[in-house]
């Protein structure tokens, strides 16, 4: 057990006998190991609000999970993504991540994401040639991020000399703000247009961000210029983005757009047979059917009830039979119904799709900009969670009556304007995304 990515699952679930499934999922989720040397470990935080939470609430435990782990004191040290790659030239490379799985050969094909595939075969067999950009559009857990990965690592093995990037749109945001923060703008330049392919996770989330779509507009333009390859994914075409600026819209625009459907039948008991063979677990076919009859909505769901069936085997010796999965599911289900968004998450979300630090949100001013910002976090946790006005109320510093007065208005707004309802939608996605 000498991958730092192993290591990390093995701390995660150390955690789970100390912490409830929810915190795990919104704090933990996106963390990536990043090495361990000696008596540190070292951890990639996408963002500076969730590095904070992380810090000051779990750090202990994180600690006390190493030293049950290593019996010895093992220093937890959280980085941003930048500080990262400040450090990634100096260290060894990771042994292969979960990333490095996501090949062509594992990605199973129907008539949902035949065209996408396809394309995607083609951008990494020339890249920069054809389809540029290639735009990957379709509902979470469709496979999306899996196409993304397969190029990147079809692409390094038959091109090794050449320089690609991948990052989320999340990760691209935050590094714009902090390089803006502490003016290395030309750094954050050097990294993104000096290099042969580039590819961003979840584009979306830059709609709406003025700063960084501005830097993502000049970064796009200096790689297609230069003949270099782009390809973007995103959970809805860019006509969609209400909030992404037109010319960014008409430059994703310009190559090639393919939707990823949910999957068919046929297809998704492809996808359980090839889950379970990743995992080494056998099924009778009964139990293979009985999950592709069940699970419709995306991968990840499949790929989820999988895993369950191997834990329940190992864990409790059950059965590999159709009463078991019945259990499997029932517990999926009784998970995902139990997720409730924290109302620090929902501020977190509401805090990067408005651009306003969340301890301005949290404060007493008035300014428009900010009040709207702190009346769409009550209206999104009200209507999210089970909290209650005066409870919303205490969160924020104000009484019951004033935050049903900003209800009240945003109601009236996700009527009127556009803008405001698409932005609830973006926030509410975010947040439930961690579930």
């Amino acid at each position: 057990m000498n991958s730092a990515v192993e290591i990390w699952k093995n701390i995660l679930f150390l955690l789970e006998n100390e912490m409830t499934p929810t915190a795990i999922s919104t704090w933990f989720r996106d963390i990536e190991p990043v090495v361990l040397e000696k008596d540190r470990f070292v951890l990639c935080c996408p963002t500076d609000f969730k590095r904070d939470i992380i810090t000051s609430r779990y750090l202990p435990t994180l600690e006390d999970a190493f030293y049950e782990l290593f019996a010895e004191k093992i220093r937890v040290e959280i980085i941003s993504p930048t500080e990262r790659a400040t450090i990634d030239d100096k260290m060894e490379p990771l042994s292969p991540s979960i990333k490095d799985q996501y090949t062509f050969d594992k990605f199973v094909v129907g008539a949902s994401n035949r065209f996408a595939y396809n394309a995607a075969r083609a951008v990494s067999d020339a890249p920069g040639t054809g389809y540029n950009p290639l735009f990957l559009y379709g509902e979470p857990g469709l496979g999306k991020t899996h196409l993304l990965y397969a190029i990147y690592n079809a692409v390094r093995l038959a091109h090794p000399e050449y320089r690609i990037v991948i990052v989320t749109g999340e990760q691209f945001t935050n590094e714009v703000v902090q390089s803006i923060r502490e003016k290395t703008t030309e750094q954050l330049r050097a990294k993104y247009r000096n290099k042969d392919m580039l590819l961003v996770d979840d584009i979306q989330f830059i709609a709406g961000k003025e700063s960084t779509q501005i830097e993502f507009f000049n970064t796009f333009n200096n790689l297609y210029e230069s003949g270099h390859q782009i390809v973007l994914t995103s959970d809805r075409p860019p006509s969609d983005m209400v909030r992404l600026e037109e010319r960014l819209k008409s430059r994703f625009e310009w190559g090639l757009m393919s939707d990823i459907q949910s999957p068919d039948y046929e297809t998704r008991l492809a996808i359980v047979r090839e889950k379970a063979v990743q995992i080494n677990l056998e099924l009778p076919d009964a139990v293979f059917e009985a999950i592709a009859k069940n699970i419709t909505a995306n991968v990840r769901q499949i790929e989820g009830v999988v895993k369950k069936m191997l834990a329940m085997k190992e864990l409790e010796n059950a059965e590999m039979d159709t009463d078991t999965l019945m259990r499997a599911l029932h517990e999926l289900l009784r998970d995902k119904d139990s997720f409730m968004p924290s109302p620090d998450a929902i501020i977190e979300e509401t805090s990067k799709c408005y651009g306003i630090e969340v301890s301005d949100i949290m404060s007493a001013s008035r300014t428009k900009e900010i009040a709207t910002a702190r009346q769409v976090a009550m209206y999104i946790i009200r209507s999210i969670t089970q909290l209650s006005l005066p409870e919303i109320g205490r969160i924020f510093g104000r009484d019951h009556t004033t935050v049903l007065h900003s209800i009240e208005k945003v109601e009236g707004l996700v009527k009127t304007d556009r803008e405001t309802a698409e932005n609830i939608r973006d926030i509410k996605s975010n947040v439930n995304s961690r579930g």
